[in-house]
Formats: structure tokens, C-alpha cells, sequence
């Protein structure tokens, strides 16, 4: 196909895409599908090779967010039956990472629920950071806690963070219809204040909101514009009791066409397999590592993943190999720049690597970006060392037409700090 091999020489040379060729990626059939994918494996090999960062998220502080995001399950009014805590403490967080660190994370991520940071709370997370880097050494850090104030970013820096997280989650365009307690150009703000202070940049997406193929392509274009050194690529979870609890959109297929544009538009940057990818992907997971060169170990914010232990069978059995705490992740035109950048990063670029999932609210519907602190992306994590909630419904045996919407097999578990249930990692 002439546009597969147009993608593939442009994202050898890291070139930009045409808006016409990202949105064909977005129209080719199911039956040219594998033909996409391995078109986005040449690219994802060339700057990656066949290896897989494996990120950790740890929820800070979960639910009681003031602001409006539709897709969360920690936003204002939200009715959805999570666990609700303010901060855990320095050595708390440290443990419930440790748990991550073990199960092969390189990166943890941090996410807390809110609007933005306090002073005070950047001081609080600035604490939390170095009694990680303690416990563990060589982990990167990456914060997600909302927009940023002016010299914050500079002062998570200061305490260790490698990285910020900040989704801008859809197109400028359609953004006031997720959000209306903040602004596109807010969550811009914060991403280019994190850039400034020589933080890795991390910016992402959710997918299954509603957009349209061409909301999708100018996120993405939006986010090789801001140079992202990580883009989580999340996939709704309608929780109940959130607006859009019934926005069933995604195929397992379109999962696969989303991930491939993000990967030619953004050739030589990590790109995440964040939140939604055990609904959406189901049995197709171990494809999408063609397309992707990370994804989060374990839970998410407020929803289970799958178990970790199933994560790293996946990524063997699909013959590629876990990024080790020595590897560069990003590719050395990129790590470069965080040589030149103030010190403390050390991750992969920009001073730092890439990472995380989330933005100004919290949380995670996309989980796993969503929010305002990840799936780190759509993100996600696990609330602490420990664990859990409600038993998941048993899946739906009765079979579906091929490509068809199953929203009959997706159960989510709520988790979070101070249950009984260890992580799965």
C-alpha cells in the first residue's frame, strides 16, 4: 500500500505526516489492518527496538476533585463507588511504588486528584519524590497533579521529578464539550511551564469520547507541536456514574488504527499503551506492543488492570523484552537534550524521560490518562501498597459479530489505599 510505505519512510526520518494521511491511517479497513500494524512495528522498531517500559502509577490522593471532566471518575458530582483519601504519606507512597519497582517498573508515576497543586502540596509530593529515590535507586519520577502555578515545575525539579504529566485529552476544538471548570489552553499552559523548568514532557490522549477522526489526528499533531517525550494513548472506561457512563465507541480494530497514527505522527517519542487497553484491546493486547514501546504494570487510578504478572507473561510470550533502569529510553537525538537541561532529569529527554497520563482534574475514566493525574493517561495507578474493591461481574460468554462493541465483557474493580488487597504487580 503506497500510504503505508509513505508513513514508514517519513517516520524512519522523522518526518510529519499529512493531516490527509494520519486520518487514512484512521479509514483503512479491517482487512489492511495488519498491514498497518506491521507498517507502525518498522517505525516503532527503528527508534525502539523490541523493547517495553513498564510505568507504575500510585494514587496520592483520589476523588473530591473540584473540577468537571466527564470522563472521571473523581470529578465534582461524580456518583461512581471509589475509594476516597486525602494524602498518604511519604513512606506510604514509597511503599506502594516498591511494589511497582519490583515487578520491573523503570518509571513511577505520581498522580494526585485536584484542580492543581498548593505550594504546600508540591513541597508534600517534593518529599514523597525523595523518599522514592531513596528506597529506589535509578527509578525515575514522574508528578501529575494537575495545572501548575508559576515555579512550581521548577521546585518538583529541585526534589527529584524527572518528568510532569499533563494529557491534553482531545482536540482544542471539542474540549469545552468534556470540560468546563478549565481550558484547552490551561492544560497547554502547564505541559510548556513543565517543559520550561527541564521537566520531561508528558502529554496524552483519551480515545472513545465521542470525537471524530479528525479531533484524534489534531490532538495528536497538537502534541508532536508541544514535543512530548511520552504520549499516552488512553481508551475511555464509562464508569458509572460519570457523563459518560454509556459512550461504548471503540472496536479492538480502531484501538489498533489510533495507536498507529499516534506512533506515525509521533515516530520517535514513547508512546504509551495507557488506561482502557485491557477493555478495548481484550486479546489484541499483545499486538499493539508492535505499535507501542511502553505501558502501565498493573492497576489503574480507580480501576483494576490486568494482573502484572500477566503484563510481563504478554510481553515475553509476544517476543519483546522489558526496558532495563540502564537503557536510554528515547533515542539518543532526544536524550540528548536532557544532557543540556538543568540537572536532576535523567530519564529520556528534556531532562528527564517520559511518562505518565493526566491532567487537570484527576483520575481516570480513561484511566490511564484521564484525569488530572495520569494513563500517567489516561492515568491510572494503584493507591498504595495495598489494594482493591467490589469483585468484578464474570464475562459475558455469548459471542459477538466480529468487530462489533462489547460492552458486556468490561467489569471494572475499583482500588485503592488502605484495602487489604495486595497490587498486582
Amino acid at each position: 500500500m503506497d500510504l503505508l510505505n509513505t508513513l514508514v519512510d517519513k517516520g524512519l526520518r522523522r518526518e510529519l505526516p499529512t493531516r490527509e494521511e494520519a486520518l487514512a491511517v484512521l479509514a483503512t479497513s479491517d482487512d489492511e489492518l495488519l498491514d498497518v500494524v506491521a507498517a507502525a512495528g518498522k517505525v516503532r522498531r527503528q527508534w525502539f527496538g523490541r523493547r517495553v517500559k513498564l510505568n507504575y502509577l500510585v494514587n496520592l490522593k483520589s476523588g473530591l476533585c473540584p473540577e468537571d471532566c466527564s470522563y472521571c471518575s473523581q470529578r465534582l458530582g461524580s456518583k461512581a463507588e471509589i475509594l476516597k483519601y486525602t494524602w498518604l504519606k511519604p513512606e506510604e507512597a514509597s511503599q506502594a511504588a516498591a511494589a511497582g519497582v519490583a515487578g520491573g517498573a523503570k518509571r513511577v508515576c505520581l498522580v494526585a486528584s485536584g484542580r492543581g497543586p498548593t505550594d504546600r502540596d508540591v513541597e508534600r509530593v517534593g518529599r514523597t519524590i525523595e523518599a522514592i529515590k531513596e528506597q529506589n535507586e535509578g527509578i525515575e519520577v514522574c508528578a501529575c497533579l494537575g495545572l501548575l502555578s508559576d515555579g512550581q515545575a521548577e521546585k518538583l525539579r529541585e526534589a527529584g521529578a524527572d518528568a510532569y504529566n499533563h494529557n491534553l485529552n482531545t482536540s482544542e476544538a471539542t474540549y469545552g464539550q468534556i470540560t468546563k471548570t478549565h481550558t484547552y489552553a490551561d492544560r497547554v499552559d502547564t505541559v510548556e511551564k513543565a517543559h520550561a523548568a527541564g521537566l520531561s514532557a508528558c502529554s496524552g490522549l483519551i480515545a472513545g469520547m465521542g470525537e471524530t477522526d479528525e479531533d484524534l489526528v489534531d490532538v495528536v499533531f497538537s502534541l508532536r507541536e508541544l514535543d512530548a517525550d511520552s504520549v499516552p494513548v488512553n481508551f475511555l472506561i464509562p464508569f458509572e456514574g460519570t457523563p459518560l457512563a454509556k459512550e461504548w465507541n471503540l472496536t479492538p480494530q480502531r484501538c489498533l488504527r489510533i495507536l498507529a497514527m499516534a506512533r506515525f505522527v509521533c515516530p520517535d517519542v514513547e508512546v504509551r499503551l495507557a488506561g482502557g487497553r485491557e477493555v478495548h484491546l481484550r486479546s489484541l493486547q499483545p499486538l499493539a506492543l508492535n505499535i507501542v514501546n511502553s505501558i502501565f504494570l498493573g492497576d489503574y487510578l480507580t480501576s483494576e488492570g490486568q494482573a502484572g504478572q500477566a503484563d510481563l507473561d504478554m510481553i515475553a510470550d509476544a517476543g519483546f523484552e522489558v526496558e532495563g533502569a540502564g537503557t536510554t529510553t528515547l533515542p539518543a537525538h532526544r536524550s540528548d537534550v536532557a544532557d543540556a537541561a538543568p540537572a536532576g532529569g535523567g530519564c529520556g529527554s528534556k531532562a528527564g524521560a517520559s511518562l505518565c497520563g493526566s491532567g487537570a482534574g484527576s483520575a481516570s475514566a480513561a484511566e490511564g490518562a484521564a484525569g488530572c493525574g495520569s494513563a500517567c493517561g489516561g492515568c491510572s495507578g494503584h493507591a498504595h501498597a495495598e489494594a482493591t474493591a467490589a469483585p468484578a461481574q464474570a464475562a459475558a460468554p455469548a459471542q459477538a459479530e466480529p468487530g462489533a462493541l462489547r460492552s458486556d465483557l468490561v467489569a471494572v474493580r475499583r482500588r485503592g489505599a488502605g484495602t487489604d488487597i495486595a497490587p498486582n504487580a
